[in-house]
């Protein structure tokens, strides 16, 4: 793919932020909007969340669970849920919050010729050019990862450039002037900010007399030539100059909010960075910037053919794309879009990916653009391993050992259990308790089996590299307390099979016996086929890592009397205990079918029938309108895949472009939510690579609309990276680098008729059928062609 391909760019600035070009580095980010006269960068940094709450206000003992599950037992689950929301549901999250913006007004207002504002994804730039009165100007924006800052630099032509930039934020703020040329915004986060969707709150944003995050914002502008001209003390004014650096930098309180130090180390950190960046030229600095974002960049790259399409606005492209136009790279294009926004949004030492990444403009953001954690956080990294960005998977599973640690709490105050919990939310400050006081809904308030779902991340991240360190240190660890969690969980049907009791299959509802519509039973399909899955992976670490013989032995044991699949009157794979009609046929959740996506427990060519149930249970949404959310689009993509389904899966890929997807790349649930931009791409890659079953499958889902293409960089469970080409649909050559050594088994579409390394034949035997194995030396490159 060359550069040109590697752009999204408009012939006009944005006139919404759904149309502004996103920059991070996974802790500061940045909106450009690319105005002439005004320009508007909206900035936010990870750790500006309202809260916390005290520890002591989450967990609330749930004293009626015995009676809970004696009235599921006896089919009364309205009664029930109205038991779970009085006695156990907690507090909501805090809110993710925009730090504040940045803005540049212009002093030329003549007309404007040859606009162009663009992202260059390789590079992490946002550019804005155009010409005004017979001068060139331009702009570059960048996030830099190495100098923990926000680069804008301004140029033109000629010397006579004039701007001033100020600051501004929704949050309570101070400006303060240290010099003519760099101002300092000073703020703290509200203590506390109820969910948006929480209607008629009296003061839903509240500043109280409690710790909350602090923060200094500073701008610095520094130029070679020209004037700094003080008309006050909120704005630097330049005037009559040929370039200007703008450099942005912010540091908060969090973790330690009453450190008596705090407001020095805030200071001491913006001045360090700054005078960092002083230190070197601007093109030093965006070298450094570009080399270092080129290093996770680069390791992938991905050619679907391209059309005339390829060379219209991003904006123009998507309108055609909904009317029929054919444009394959539009597919490739927002693949790598999805691999730029993580590596802007989630970097090693950095918060995870939130909902809305790292970019959000509003005191009160959609679903206070929190961590949603009964899919929606789990999706932002199903792009990780593959997209051959594991680097970026680690925020998550820092995450997910502190909120272990919140969640010992929960299980034993609010549950009795051992281990740890976590339930359908989570924030900055690892609330891990059922949310939704008492007027929350349990269909999405209560789902104590988040803790077992983030572990299949902590297990994936070592299926894929191999590092017994991580296995031995951090993975097993946690994995083993959730395991915990789940055995003491688990209690015994009148059947004698382990179930989950109260059990929900998340935000979705069923029709009861009587009627009535109610989401909480026993053993939903969801909530066994997570405990089964975290079972199974303990008991492969134990086997490594080569220790808790006797937890194995427990977990053995246990598997064995899981409530199993059900097949119901539909031929669906049943969602529930009992096999109930749904409340909402299309619902957007497609939670039973975890264990075909993400899970591996169900396989198409070794569980037919399951496999089977799972397509029935997917159509049965999709015909009554399932998929219409963008991430609920890019869940389908995936399983589709899974199924091997190329006509569907692209189908999907083209109503996520066509039907949620903003002029500006932007998933859609709507509002903006970036779990679609992740696990669309994630699911573009499963329709080119999969090795979730003991094997790597080439093409095993290649759509008609893709005949001719390649693939460079795609990471396969093993510790192998693959590249492919083919044409006419057929599989031309392959090639997979060992990182570890060990047997690598290969599934193809086509006979395979030789593999060879360093161009010398390797031996190599059928393992069933289009199914070769064959021995491999870490660090070798194998090349298999058909």
């Amino acid at each position: 793919m060359n550069q040109q391909e590697l752009l999204l760019w408009y012939n006009k600035p944005a006139e919404v932020w759904e149309e502004a070009l996103p920059i991070g580095n996974g802790r500061l980010g940045g909106m450009m909007f690319g105005g002439t006269q005004k320009e508007l960068i909206q900035l936010n940094e990870d750790t500006v969340w309202s809260g916390p709450p005290g520890r002591e206000e989450m967990d609330r003992p749930f004293a009626g669970l015995d009676r809970v599950r004696k009235l599921i037992a006896e089919k009364q689950f309205v009664e029930a849920e109205k038991i779970i929301a009085q006695e156990v549901q907690g507090p909501y999250t805090q809110s993710f919050l925009p730090l504040g913006d940045l803005h540049i007004d212009f002093h030329g207002t003549e007309a404007v010729t040859s606009y162009r504002r663009k992202l260059d994804l390789r590079n992490a730039t946002a550019q804005v050019e155009y010409e005004q009165a017979g001068r060139k100007y331009g702009r570059e924006v960048f996030a830099s990862a190495p100098e923990q800052l926000l680069a804008v630099r301004l140029s033109c032509s000629e010397p006579t450039l004039r701007f001033s930039a100020s600051l501004d934020s929704q949050l309570e703020h101070s400006i303060e002037r240290l010099s003519d040329r760099h101002l300092v915004l000073k703020a703290k986060c509200p203590t506390h900010v109820e969910p948006n969707y929480r209607r008629h709150i009296e003061n839903p944003v509240r500043y109280e007399n409690r710790p909350s995050v602090e923060l200094e914002l500073h701008l610095y502008v520094h130029i070679e030539q020209g004037a700094v001209v003080t008309n006050d003390a909120t704005h630097v004014e330049i005037h009559d100059t040929s370039s200007a650096l703008l450099i942005i930098t912010a540091a908060t309180s969090y973790p330690d909010l009453t450190a008596e130090d705090r407001h020095d180390r805030l200071r001491a950190q913006c001045m360090e960075r700054l005078q960092r960046a002083l230190s070197m030229t601007y093109s030093e600095l965006y070298l450094r910037h570009q080399e270092e974002h080129r290093s996770l960049f680069d390791r992938v790259e991905l050619d679907l053919g391209i059309t005339e399409a390829a060379h219209l606005p991003t904006n123009e492209r998507l309108d055609r794309f909904r009317h029929g136009s054919d444009d394959p790279q539009l597919a490739a294009l927002f693949y790598q879009f999805g691999r730029y926004l993580l590596i802007a949004s989630s970097r090693e030492g950095t918060q995870p990916a939130n909902l809305q990444g790292i970019w959000n403009r509003q005191l009160r953001p959609p679903w206070s653009s929190n961590y949603t954690t009964n899919i929606n956080t789990e999706m932002n990294y199903w792009l990780a391993e593959t997209g051959n960005l594991s680097e970026c998977h680690e925020p998550l599973f820092t995450m997910i050992r502190e909120l272990s640690q919140s969640g010992r709490k929960t299980a034993a105050t609010s549950f009795g259990c051992r281990g740890w919990t976590a339930n359908h939310n989570a924030d900055l400050w690892r609330l891990s308790n059922p949310v939704g006081e008492e007027g929350g809904d349990p269909k999405w308030a209560f789902w104590p089996m988040a803790g077992a779902w983030l572990c299949r991340h902590l297990w994936e991240h070592y299926a894929f590299g191999l590092d017994e360190d991580f296995l031995r240190n951090q993975a097993y660890p946690i994995m083993k307390e959730a395991a915990l969690f789940c055995l003491d969980w688990l209690v015994e049907d009148a059947t004698g099979y382990l179930v989950t009791s109260p059990s929900a299959s998340p935000e979705n509802k069923f029709i009861a016996d009587n009627g009535q519509e109610a989401s909480i039973s026993m053993a939903s399909t969801m909530d066994m086929s997570l405990i089964r899955d975290l079972f199974a992976n303990c008991i492969k670490a134990i086997d490594i890592v080569g220790e808790d013989a006797e937890l194995r032995e427990q977990l053995r044991k246990a598997s064995e009397r899981l409530y199993p699949f059900k097949i119901g009157k539909h031929g669906q794979l049943q969602e529930w205990y009992l096999d109930f009609e749904e409340a909402e046929p299309g619902h957007r959740h497609i939670s039973h079918l975890y264990g075909l996506y993400p899970g591996d427990e169900i396989q198409l060519r070794r569980d037919a029938e399951l496999s089977e149930a799972a397509r029935i249970s997917l159509a049965r949404r999709l015909e009554h309108g399932g998929g219409h959310t963008g991430w609920s689009c890019a869940w389908i993509i995936n399983v589709f895949a899974r199924l091997e389904d190329a006509a569907n899966a692209y189908q999907y890929v083209k109503t996520l472009l066509q039907k949620s997807t903003y002029p500006n790349l932007f998933d859609a649930h709507p509002p903006f939510q970036i779990d679609g931009n992740f696990g669309g791409a994630a699911g573009i890659a499963e329709m080119l690579l999969q090795s979730h079953a003991g094997e790597i499958s080439l093409l095993p889902a290649l759509p008609e609309e893709w005949k001719k293409g390649s693939v460079k960089g795609l990471r396969a469970r093993g510790n192998f990276e693959v590249d492919l080409s083919w044409d006419a649909g057929r599989l031309r050559e392959a090639s997979i680098r060992s990182g570890s050594g060990g047997r690598c088994i290969v599934r193809t579409k086509h006979t395979v008729i030789k593999v060879t390394t360093d161009g010398e034949p390797v031996a190599w035997e059928e393992a069933g059928p289009l199914q070769i194995s064959f021995l491999t030396e870490a660090g070798a490159v194998y090349r298999i062609y058909c």
